[in-house]
């Protein structure tokens, strides 16, 4: 009854399905979610393995949720690792056709957890209780959600739509030449969900994220703002990556932040165009690519909205807003 209410007082169902690090573009989703409930009501945090592993993952999420005062907010495990990828393979990757310029949980040592079905049950159990209603966000590898579609393939008609950071269309990647590191962090969950039947299948790429960017001068607009959100923030960003305290001419885009924009204001998309998308499964030095569509291997497989162009001074006063209130 909670998701119904929810939709009736105009407010966007939400699933946030993360591979959060300790704050960056995930957690500056998060906080901007969390601080417009008239517009998005999140229902539960699922982690998969992607920026960090699992395990970690859980914890950032649950320790953000404390810093925004909402600690009551349910974060599920999911899972572990990829449905094939590797570190091994990624190694292979990097000395064949590298350099792999970003590798996430692959260069970390692995830390695991008991409960990686833990997120694939809560994403089931949830979309089986208000078919047609929840909006998927996802903000990592899409492992989690394609672990669903396989354990229940009719899940597909039930998800109202699944919005994602991950991909490139016309742009290079950044892990690899061809690929965009959600993607190429497990390419056969992404290929799974590009392929699917769900209903309306929202992409925000490489192409369009590169558009938003947040430099030194921006950093310091939100870091001279004093809360528990803006500390974690200036910590990651200032000393981490893209260190801005270490490298003031360092830029970073908002990445997982413009999807979170574009729930809370869908005008942050400015154009964008709906065309039929594969994801390259084959190993090799596309592994991860976005590529176009055989039709004949997904004959039901509904178009990608792919956002193309943004309204950048809106996504940044939102981002801005929410990180200072």
């Amino acid at each position: 009854m909670l998701v119904f209410s929810v939709a009736l007082l105009g407010s966007e169902p939400v699933i946030f399905d993360t591979d959060s690090g300790f704050f960056g573009d995930d957690g500056a989703a998060l906080v901007m979610l969390l601080g417009s409930p008239g517009r998005a009501q999140i229902l539960g945090i699922t982690v998969v393995a992607g920026n960090v592993w699992t395990a970690k993952g859980v914890e950032y999420m649950r320790e953000i949720l404390k810093l925004a005062g909402q600690p009551d907010v349910p974060v599920y495990g999911g899972a572990q690792a990829p449905l094939v990828h590797t570190a091994a393979m990624a190694e292979v990757e990097n000395r064949r056709w590298g350099p792999v310029e970003y590798r996430g949980a692959f260069g970390q040592e692995y830390r695991g957890s008991p409960s990686g079905l833990d997120a694939v049950r809560f994403l089931m159990d949830t979309l089986n209780r208000s078919p047609g209603h929840i909006t998927v966000l996802a903000l990592g590898p899409m492992t989690n959600l394609a672990i669903a579609l396989r354990m229940q393939p009719d899940l597909e008609k039930r998800i109202k739509r699944v919005v994602w950071m991950g991909g490139s269309v016309r742009v290079p990647g950044n892990s690899t030449k061809a690929a965009e590191f959600n993607f190429w962090f497990d390419p056969e969950a992404a290929q799974a969900v590009v392929r699917s039947r769900i209903q309306e299948k929202v992409m925000f790429g490489l192409d369009v994220c590169d558009k938003a960017k947040v430099n030194k001068a921006r950093f310091d607009e939100i870091v001279a703002v004093k809360t528990p959100i803006t500390a974690p923030f200036a910590q990651d960003m200032g000393e981490r990556y893209p260190g801005f305290y270490h490298s003031p001419r360092a830029e970073i885009s908002m990445w997982d932040a413009l999807v979170a924009a574009y729930i809370i204001d869908p005008a942050v998309a400015t154009k964008w165009e709906a065309k039929p998308l594969d994801v390259d499964a084959r190993f090799g030095k596309s592994y991860g690519a976005v590529i176009a569509l055989e039709k004949e291997l997904a004959p039901e497989a509904t178009p990608v909205r792919v956002v193309t162009e943004l309204d950048v001074a809106r996504a940044w006063r939102l981002y801005k807003d929410l990180l200072t209130r």
